[in-house]
């Protein structure tokens, strides 16, 4: 083989292993599974996707932007970090009879939720939204139908996507939505933040995610935990979506494991300086 020949192949390969590298974050970053982010970073002008940095099992962990950074448009990561609170939320995109059980476990332990709800979901299974908001969930804008908002600079086309959910939720519930507001996929900028506090939401990321979206390759019970139970911290804003069998099949067992941790639930409603 002549060495144009190896060096053709070594360059093909290289190129490979980062087209390869760049799917998988990509993946990532689609799921709501953390990645890697600066400790200290501020607010870019364009954030593009909600991230996570570890630096150790047990402590709170490090968003691309900082609770303080966060605070000024209104905006969450993280809860009250100085008690054992866990916040937990629900991404709701549609039904796949998986929604019922969890507010069955939700029930059992008395625990308090948000569930960040779509158009679709609101169309599709009413009656499981309406018994959200019977027992007491909070029930937040996900949008109605789930675009990119980084990608929406103009006020009006960004408080259309919200209003219009509002709206059929009001209509199908007999109640306003709540004015929690969680970004589709994460993806947001600075201008998104403002244009939700503009309206009066209050953005709610999260500090604890895994990748329990892709109803074809679910976790078994044990990666569940594996993921979730180390990296629980005081204050923790959990995400999990609705449309997981893995996560119905646990819910009940996981609280059950958190409270043996000390932890207890809280409403977004308490999160600190919510009124």
């Amino acid at each position: 083989m002549s060495s144009a020949h190896k060096k053709s192949i070594l360059i093909f390969a290289a190129a490979a292993a980062v087209l390869l590298a760049a799917a998988v974050l990509l993946s990532l970053r689609d799921s709501g599974e953390s990645i890697p982010a600066s400790s200290d970073a501020a607010i870019p002008v364009s954030v593009g996707n909600w991230g996570l940095s570890f630096p150790k099992e047990g402590d709170a962990p490090n968003g691309n932007a900082s609770v303080s950074d966060l605070a000024k448009y209104d905006a969450y990561y993280l809860g009250n970090t100085s008690q054992k609170v866990i916040y937990l939320t629900f991404d709701c995109g549609y039904e796949n009879g998986f929604t019922e059980p969890i507010l069955d476990a939700l029930k059992k332990h008395n625990a308090p939720a948000a569930f960040f709800v779509v158009g679709h979901m609101i169309e599709s299974a009413p009656d499981i939204v309406r018994r959200m908001a019977a027992e007491g969930h909070v029930v937040g804008n996900h949008t109605f139908h789930h675009p990119d908002m980084s990608s929406i600079s103009e006020q009006a086309a960004f408080q259309q996507e919200l209003d219009s959910l509002a709206e059929l939720y009001q209509k199908t519930v007999g109640k306003p939505l709540s004015h929690f507001y969680r970004p589709p996929q994460g993806k947001y900028s600075e201008e998104n933040l403002k244009q939700a506090q503009a309206l009066g939401y209050k953005t709610v990321f999260w500090s604890l995610a895994y990748v329990d979206w892709n109803t074809d390759s679910q976790p078994t019970h044990d990666q569940a935990y594996a993921k979730l139970l180390p990296r629980i911290h005081d204050g923790a804003i959990v995400l999990l979506h609705s449309t997981s069998r893995t996560n119905a099949e646990i819910l009940d067992e996981l609280l059950s494991k958190w409270e043996e941790m000390g932890y207890t639930f809280k409403s977004l409603n308490d999160l600190p300086g919510v009124v």
